[in-house]
């Protein structure tokens, strides 16, 4: 046994402290807050291009840990941004008076397009007023009278005059009731009473009137009728003369009006495609004045008692949509959208169930989304929310390569598409920022190949800063700005440096901070809280410490009732003593929310044999690739340290006791190294000291994750089942930069109950777990006679011997039953 100290991790490097006296105040009260951003130098720059670069295809893709500040940073840059003058048009939908299924689009300067809506609305009021008053006018009744008497009177008189044709002729015109109507009929005069055609052929039959008679009435009677035709030819044609002619007049009353309204809009409004519109609005209303004359009175209800509602005219195809109206914008628009679906971002398409019960729209039912009120400015919105929602990503892409927006209503299986209303598209300029995670940009990148062409910047978000004096500081002042924002009480100086330590913690690393904020809030919050709780004024560390403690307690449910099984034996686990094999290994439970390490039983047996080294859990399905790959480094280690002079003809069995889930990490192959290297030499490990760290195939103890968890988790077992004094942990010596020990922890290591130490290989390990030197190798290719080498490698060495004895006499043994089976046979 060697009887030596070995070295231990230095008091101060097993947890970063915060010097509270380094802060130049007492409390948070006296300090600025926070207004700029804390690091993130790298996804600053990379957004700052972005947004500086408005050539197609720069929108921003962010990605990061939750809680880093990206959406903060995003629009901290976007304001500091000078977008004053950057005010975009208003966007509005008109009716296409030419093809009403495809709507006209209007941009309009910022403030303009309510203004020519009210326009639009003052026009139609004021026409509905006027009309009804021209048409009340004497001189337009008296020409109206004119006209209308001129006809009729020349009507009346080719009546009068074909009338005395007829009578002349011995016919008389006679009105005939046929239903509700009346025609006038031609029929011949016989003893001065009209007669029926029916009644002369009766007559004739009978003798009573002569067959040429007859013959030349009918002839006759077939000319007039025919001229009769022609004078009702000719009425016909005078009633659609009259007609245009009195709408020739309603026009030319009306129009002075129409045309000099028009006219004062399209003063005010001086823009080639206004102009256009207006010229349509005009054409329109000139040819459908009837609708602005004052409606007559219902016609009564078929059914009595019962008031059928009257349709009422909003000349809707007059009113102007105006989607986007940037009248109260400041400078570019920034659009925060936080339900990213196809309609909130796209816009759509209203429909309208009308009285017949059919659906129907037109473009006052077009409405915008977040993408078109962005226009000409940003759109921040989470990538993962708008991914999930149908339609939106091949809607997105099509938007920002093409520059072009068309609203329309996302409606894959057509259920309700009644119209084929297409609006004119419009051009857009919105610059797209999209919030996600690296493992989602990598799949968009990877899998989508318009990704790559249309998020050209990578904001990449780090979730830990260098610590240095500046950053702590501004520790200080994001504490400061929190508590001012949400009214907590004052931090003093010890408070602060509990939460500067606390971000460390959370880091990993001593000379890191993390800067996942909302983390860092949580702990203010809640600290406030226990002092508020505490009857203090001002929140101190013991405040911090007693959150943190509390936030733990909170989601440790787990780690207690497996503490409980380990005090209880049921989980085995031993905690002193020496035991040949067997070591206890260090694993990380990680619950989302919370992790924490417990101690593992891990065993190792060796035999006679060629099986190599067995790793059960592999065989069982049990172990990840990382664990695997952990196993076949041990069987590198061997034949490089013992195989050199000899093959290694060995069985042995690796296991992790009491494990029912799966294994993976290779953060535990130095441990069943350990536990190998015993097995062989027969030497027992200390069961007071746990083991973490993973191993190269030169036995070098290489560094992992978790090492604080680990360290708590077997000082928990040592502290239930009693501390010693010998107990502790060796880990990586190149995990001693990520040591942050709870407080309690560092008080059990400086009073000399527990230990921690620091591994640089395997070589070293083996000594502080067996007490025993490991041995370097002798110029001779032997190690030094008594060590944990030299008693691995004779037993290497007699393991070799004894399996090629067995296979020689087994083969000596079949020779024998040969021999034997010949002389028979002879």
């Amino acid at each position: 046994m060697v009887d030596k100290i070995y070295e231990e991790v230095p008091i101060e490097k097993l947890r970063w402290r915060c010097d509270p006296d380094s802060f130049p105040f007492e409390t948070t009260d006296s300090i600025q807050a926070c207004e700029e951003i804390i690091g993130q130098e790298r996804a600053l720059e990379a957004i700052r291009v972005g947004l500086g670069i408005n050539s197609t295809g720069y929108n921003i893709f962010v990605t990061g840990l939750a809680g880093t500040g990206r959406f903060t940073t995003i629009k901290t840059v976007l304001k500091g941004l000078d977008v004053t003058g950057r005010i975009p048009n208003d966007i509005c939908y008109v009716n296409n008076f030419k093809n009403q299924d495809m709507p006209n689009m209007l941009s309009l300067p910022a403030g303009q397009g309510n203004s020519f809506k009210k326009e639009m609305e003052t026009l139609i009021d004021t026409l509905k007023k006027k009309v009804p008053l021209i048409f009340e006018n004497e001189n337009y009744l008296n020409k109206k009278k004119e006209l209308v008497e001129g006809f009729r009177n020349r009507q009346a008189e080719m009546f009068r005059e074909f009338e005395k044709k007829v009578n002349k002729e011995g016919f008389a015109l006679v009105q005939i009731q046929v239903g509700p109507y009346s025609r006038p009929g031609i029929f011949p005069m016989v003893e001065g009473n009209p007669v029926n055609i029916e009644q002369l052929e009766t007559m004739v039959e009978e003798d009573k009137f002569s067959r040429e008679e007859l013959e030349r009435i009918k002839g006759k009677q077939a000319e007039l009728v025919g001229a009769l035709e022609e004078i009702f030819k000719e009425t016909r044609k005078s009633e659609k003369e009259i007609k245009d002619e009195l709408s020739a007049l309603d026009t030319e009353m009306i129009s002075p009006v129409v045309r000099d309204s028009i006219s004062d809009i399209k003063e005010r409004f001086d823009y080639e495609k206004i102009r256009r519109y207006l010229d349509e609005v005009q054409e329109n209303i000139l040819a459908n004045l009837h609708r602005f004359r004052e409606k007559e009175e219902a016609s009564p209800s078929p059914i009595p008692g019962l008031i059928l509602p009257q349709p009422v005219d909003t000349f809707a195809e007059y009113q102007v949509n105006v989607l986007v109206d940037n009248s109260q914008t400041k400078g570019a628009p920034v659009i925060v959208e936080m339900t990213p679906s196809y309609r909130n971002l796209f816009g759509t398409i209203e429909r309208a169930v009308e009285r017949s019960g059919v659906w129907k729209t037109d473009f006052t039912h077009i409405k915008a989304g977040s993408f078109l009120r962005a226009n000409g400015g940003y759109l921040i919105f989470n990538a993962l929310d708008g991914l999930i929602e149908p339609g939106v990503w091949p809607a997105l892409k099509r938007t920002l390569k093409n520059q072009v927006m068309e609203v329309q209503t996302y409606d894959p299986f057509y259920f309700f598409a009644t119209t084929a209303l297409k609006p004119e598209p419009i051009e857009c300029n919105t610059k797209v920022i999209m919030i996600g995670d690296t493992h989602l940009y990598h799949l968009l990148f990877n899998l989508d190949d318009d990704f790559k062409k249309i998020f050209k910047i990578k904001a990449d978000f780090d979730s830990v800063i260098e610590k240095d004096d500046t950053k702590v500081l501004q520790y200080a002042s994001f504490v400061r700005k929190i508590c001012e924002e949400e009214k907590l009480k004052p931090f003093d100086k010890t408070g602060v440096a509990a939460v500067v330590e606390y971000g460390v913690e959370m880091a990993g690393r001593q000379k890191k901070l993390t800067t996942r904020f909302h983390l860092i809030a949580d702990i203010l919050r809640e600290a406030s809280y226990w002092a508020s709780e505490d009857g203090s004024d001002r929140v101190k560390e013991k405040h911090v410490d007693l959150a943190i403690e509390k936030k733990i307690h909170r989601v440790n449910l787990i780690e207690e009732k497996l503490q409980e099984m380990i005090d209880d034996g049921t989980i085995m686990i031993d905690s002193d003593g020496m035991v040949v094999g067997q070591v206890n290994g260090l694993s990380v439970y990680n619950l989302g929310d919370y992790a924490f390490g417990k101690p593992s039983r891990i065993t190792v047996k060796t035999s006679l044999g060629k099986a190599g080294i067995i790793n059960i859990e592999r065989e069982v399905e049990m172990s990840g690739p990382i664990h695997n790959k952990g196993v076949y480094i041990l069987s590198g280690y061997l034949r490089d340290r013992y195989a050199q002079d000899k093959p290694i003809t060995m069985s042995a069995s690796i296991c992790f006791e009491q494990s029912y889930s799966g294994v993976e990490g290779d953060s535990a192959s130095s441990t069943e190294l350990y536990a190998l290297l015993s097995s062989l030499s027969g030497l027992p490990l200390r069961q007071d000291i746990a083991v973490t760290g993973s191993v190269n195939q030169k036995g070098e103890v290489q560094p992992i994750g978790g090492v604080n968890e680990k360290i708590e988790g077997f000082f928990e077992v040592c502290k239930a089942k009693g501390l010693t004094g010998k107990q502790g942990v060796m880990i990586p010596h190149l995990n001693v930069e990520d040591l942050m020990l709870r407080k309690d922890v560092v008080q059990a290591i400086k009073e000399g109950k527990f230990h921690v130490y620091p591994a640089k290989t395997i070589d070293q390990g083996i000594e502080i777990l067996t007490g025993v030197e490991s041995g370097d190798r002798l110029p001779d290719g032997r190690f030094k006679e008594g060590t944990v080498n030299d008693l691995v490698d004779r037993r290497l060495l007699d393991l070799g011997k004894k399996i090629k004895e067995y296979e020689g006499s087994g083969e000596e043994t079949k020779e024998k039953e040969k021999k034997k089976k010949r002389g028979k046979a002879s």
